[in-house]
């Protein structure tokens, strides 16, 4: 009895131990099985999904790059600094018509943009039509605004231009329009390109060296104060330009209409007599023709010359009646650039000036270029051009023809735009020893008492140039009382590497200013006369003391 007991309860006891097993293993697989099911749901989904990708993948390859609307590619300068940015930016509206509760509206607004005119806000509510109370809102403020939940404020996101350099480069950049349309500077000239490609336009500035020259611009603006100055900096041997800064400028970002004509592009825009910058052409058509050599010797030299009603004489009249070629340009000489363009003929100096690229408006890379005054040569024109009078360019014209003439005789193309550092075979324009001559000459310019340039002998950068005072035309001739003065350089002149234009614009003599002299000993107070050797060249001296060491090191080996 007690053996069929005992096997009883071990048939109950595994008969509850497999029932416990059966309803463990139901609940497990229940579980899994859902698991399972919702895992396979995802990976479903996720394969879709991929499918869904890789077609679209597939369709982009054989469809055109779909830009946003206002897309425009950033600018940099030949460092990679931006110049230009396209960013997002937040448009707010209102639409009247969903003004639920005016009156508390203009409230929260006023808490957010303190500093607006709400009368005017009201007055526009009034008037039931859509329009910005904000644009390009900041972040903050999209923040708060959007908080309010008001169904009439409306957000737009747009493609707008940023300018982080402001002022610095407002010329060569340009301005855009409303709809995102350059309407000047290479904004304009570029606009396509700009809308295509998709790496930003790398430009051949340098964007510190553009800071440091329209620094000392500023600072001798209210020393000189002319009414406008400019400086162009260019590579002399590719056209690469470095630097070219016309002042006063404006600040980009305002979007301002700019209608004043003080604010034109001098370097490319203005169109000068540049006066004695030219004798320099006058003497290198002169090598060039083989008419005369630099120790050719005139002798007798008027001191005035008659031509038609007009008369010709010297700025100096201390100037040597006898004089060699090199010290008619050394000490700027007027009747004897005249004899030397008389040996020339007007054939002969036209066409020298026509292939250095100053006599016919420049093909360049913005559309602000000022064209020569056209002119009918003759006797007395062939005189005057001699010496730099009677005659118009820019100065950019200016630089291109003192880099020809600087550099070897090679042609080159004034360029803001960074193209690919191949080796190009140049075109030779000059013959091959007349740079030489030249460039020994500009150095005397600049390093001997008799030279009009002590102030740009700048120690370690051989710096060789040519001065330029003119007096500006006004109806029926000419005003001493407006000038320009410009200074004309190269250097290293052993090494020709950079040609330098520095114009001032009708600058005035300055009662307190220290001179510091290069060439010799000691200082003076106050410029005693308004000709570029005491304004334009002294710019040229501290602009090149501020920029050299940076030429140095960061352009070595170009």
């Amino acid at each position: 009895m007690s053996d069929k007991n005992n096997v009883t309860l071990e048939e109950y006891e595994n008969e509850f131990s497999y029932k416990k097993s059966k309803t463990n293993l139901n609940i497990e697989f229940n579980r899994i099985a859902f698991i399972f099911f919702v895992f396979l749901i995802i990976s479903l989904i996720y394969s879709i999904q991929l499918i869904h990708l890789g077609s679209l993948k597939i369709k982009n390859e054989t469809k055109p790059l779909i830009v946003k609307k206002n897309y425009r590619a950033d600018i940099v300068d030949r460092n990679g600094i931006y110049l230009v940015k396209t960013v997002s930016s937040i448009d707010i509206g209102i639409n009247p018509a969903e003004v639920i509760d005016k009156k508390k509206l203009l409230i929260n607004l006023q808490l957010i943009f303190p500093n607006k005119n709400f009368i005017e806000i009201s007055n526009k509510l009034k008037k039931n039509k859509y329009f910005y109370l904000e644009k390009k809102i900041s972040a903050d403020n999209y923040e708060k605004i959007m908080s309010l939940g008001d169904k009439s404020i409306k957000s737009e996101e747009k493609l707008t231009r940023v300018y982080p350099q402001k002022n610095l480069f407002s010329h060569i950049i340009g301005q855009i329009d409303d709809d995102n349309k350059g309407i000047s500077g290479l904004e304009k000239s570029f606009n396509e390109k700009l809308k295509e490609i998709k790496e930003p336009l790398q430009l051949t500035v340098d964007t510190d060296i553009q800071y440091l020259i329209r620094e000392e611009l500023i600072r001798f603006q209210s020393i000189f104060r002319s009414k406008g100055s400019t400086v162009i900096l260019m590579n002399i041997n590719n056209g690469e330009i470095l630097s070219m800064v016309s002042y006063p400028d404006f600040d980009l970002n305002k979007r301002e209409t700019v209608s004043d004509v003080n604010f034109i592009n001098r370097a490319t825009k203005g169109v000068y007599e540049l006066g004695s910058v030219f004798k320099t052409f006058t003497i290198a058509a002169g090598l060039e023709e083989g008419l005369i050599e630099v120790h050719t010797e005139f002798l007798n030299l008027e001191k005035k010359l008659k031509c038609g009603k007009n008369i010709i004489s010297e700025y100096d009249n201390k100037i040597p009646s006898d004089l060699t070629v090199e010290q008619i340009l050394i000490r700027s000489g007027n009747i004897g650039s005249v004899r030397i363009g008389q040996k020339l003929r007007i054939d002969r100096l036209k066409f020298f000036l026509d292939k250095i690229g100053v006599l016919n408006k420049i093909d360049f890379d913005i559309e602000e270029v000022g064209e020569p005054i056209p002119f009918r040569w003759g006797k007395c024109k062939l005189a005057t051009v001699s010496f730099g009078h009677g005659i118009t360019t820019t100065p950019l014209q200016l630089a291109k023809g003192y880099a020809i003439v600087g550099n070897g005789g090679f042609e080159i193309k004034p360029s803001l735009i960074k193209k690919n550092s191949e080796n190009h075979k140049q075109k030779r324009v000059i013959k091959d020893g007349v740079s030489s001559q030249i460039n020994k000459i500009l150095r005397k310019i600049v390093t001997t008492k008799n030279g009009t340039a002590d102030f740009a002998n700048i120690e370690g950068y051989e710096v060789g140039g040519k001065t330029g005072t003119a007096e500006k035309a006004v109806v029926g001739g000419y005003t001493r009382k407006a000038k320009v003065n410009t200074f004309a350089s190269i250097f290293p002149v052993s090494n020709p590497k950079y040609v330098m234009v520095v114009l001032l614009d009708e600058p005035k003599t300055s009662e307190n200013y220290i001179y510091n002299y290069k060439n010799k000993s000691g200082s003076y107070k106050g410029t005693p006369f308004n000709t570029a050797g005491w304004t334009s060249v002294e710019v040229a001296g501290k602009i090149i003391e501020k920029i050299g060491p940076i030429l140095a090191t960061k352009y070595i080996e170009n």
